[in-house]
């Protein structure tokens, strides 16, 4: 119980940190808007935001099983509170750039893409088998709660103060993650090289990632599971706004209740695993968050234009059944993948769901221009509704609990690096 306390301190730092990010990507990305009043500026921007964990994402999953996870989490966070700290100071003196900031928006998704897989990759060395779906809960709820109040904190701080205050405010809550970091050791999972090759080169190793998943066919078919939804569902919440206002005629308000219902709802999904920790064999629970899901979805697509409070519960469904869906998910992954291996998979996972998104997007922008908003939602809710189902009745996804193979273990009084 020792790492797992050590591990929740961590976890703490990491949440205070997180929600100061929020603020500084909120008002980053305002002061892009009404400098530049650019739709094109924006998307940049965002593509700035996913560029990283696209195009480097494998590779850094081969680094963070090969390096310290606690170095990377140091640096990471270290120099992500570097770039914005110049930032900050640039802002103050009113010479800040676009450019600048662009740079710093890179600087920051680098950083993220190093630092997310070390931390799932260090959870499960730091906590029990039995609370890793509680864990789940937990970062649930963690990001539920920024969505409900990072928009609405930064619109306030930014009345009160200045940009560079707010970059300050995100300053310092970063000291609350690399200071825990600085004090508590992180276990190393054991490397076995293979026989007379020494370390394996990067592109061995990341082959022997995907050559891992590969020939694990559970894992295959839930990760090919989540990427479906995915593909389904982000384009969904994209086109939220449109169906506010085509289908609603509402305005700002309106979409801002839909957005605070789906956050909400992750908030109470993320609380109820957090105290229940799901079903003893987790994929039980993730496949009820799937159907959940597809029932929300449908609800929100047949939801008449006079009934948005209705729209709103739908929202609530959606939000509370994708902490429960996406929260075992990962406990899953955790607790099956050897931690050797961890940092390639969730970052193989990561990668591709950064490409499933435009990619989703490339095809609902033009069937909803033809067919319509609601019958996207209508599609995608049937669709991922049926996918619960059909996931009910799948031998293989059912076994994927099973199918864990010996993991290489830390050695007994290992040192923490």
């Amino acid at each position: 119980m020792h790492r797992l306390r050590a591990f929740l301190i961590i976890w703490s730092g990491q949440a205070v940190s997180l929600l100061g990010s929020k603020l500084a990507q909120f008002a980053l990305i305002w002061w892009l808007t009404k400098t530049t009043e650019s739709p094109t500026i924006l998307t940049l921007a965002m593509m700035i935001g996913l560029l990283p964990q696209v195009v480097l994402g494998p590779i850094v999953g081969v680094l963070v099983d090969r390096w310290s996870r606690r170095a990377i989490m140091l640096v990471a966070d270290g120099t992500v509170a570097l770039a914005t700290l110049v930032l900050g100071i640039l802002f103050w003196q009113e010479a800040a750039s676009v450019p600048a900031v662009f740079v710093v928006l890179f600087v920051r998704a680098l950083g993220e893409t190093f630092h997310w897989p070390a931390m799932y990759a260090s959870t499960t060395l730091m906590v029990p088998d039995e609370h890793l779906t509680r864990i789940q809960g937990m970062n649930q709820t963690l990001d539920g709660g920024l969505r409900i109040v990072g928009a609405p904190l930064g619109a306030l701080l930014l009345e009160v103060i200045d940009i560079a205050g707010i970059i300050a405010v995100d300053v310092a809550t970063a000291l609350f993650a690399i200071v825990p970091l600085l004090l508590i050791a992180i276990p190393r999972p054991e490397r076995v090289a293979p026989a007379g090759q020494g370390l394996a080169s990067i592109w061995q190793e990341l082959g022997d990632g995907l050559r891992y998943v590969r020939a694990r066919r559970a894992h295959m078919l839930l990760i090919g599971t989540a990427l479906l939804v995915n593909l389904l569902l982000t384009p969904a919440m994209s086109l939220l706004p449109i169906l506010v206002t085509s289908h609603f005629r509402g305005e700002a308000l309106q979409l801002a209740w839909l957005q605070a219902g789906m956050g909400v709802g992750i908030v109470c999904g993320g609380l109820l695993l957090s105290v229940w920790g799901g079903f003893k064999r987790r994929i039980y629970t993730t496949i009820m968050g799937l159907v959940g899901l597809g029932l929300g979805v449908l609800l929100v697509s047949l939801t008449p234009s006079g009934l948005l409070p209705l729209a709103v519960g739908g929202l609530f469904i959606i939000g509370s059944m994708l902490s429960l869906a996406n929260g075992p998910l990962s406990a899953i992954l955790q607790a099956t993948v050897a931690p050797a291996m961890q940092g390639r998979i969730f970052m193989l996972f990561g990668s591709l769901s950064s490409l499933i998104a435009p990619l989703g997007l490339v095809i609902a922008g033009p069937f909803a221009e033809q067919v319509g908003v609601r019958a996207w939602f209508f599609a995608a809710g049937i669709t991922t509704l049926a996918v619960g189902v059909a996931s009910a009745f799948s031998r293989t996804l059912l076994s994927v609990e099973d199918s864990a193979v010996e993991q290489v273990p830390t050695p007994a009084g290992a040192p923490g690096v």
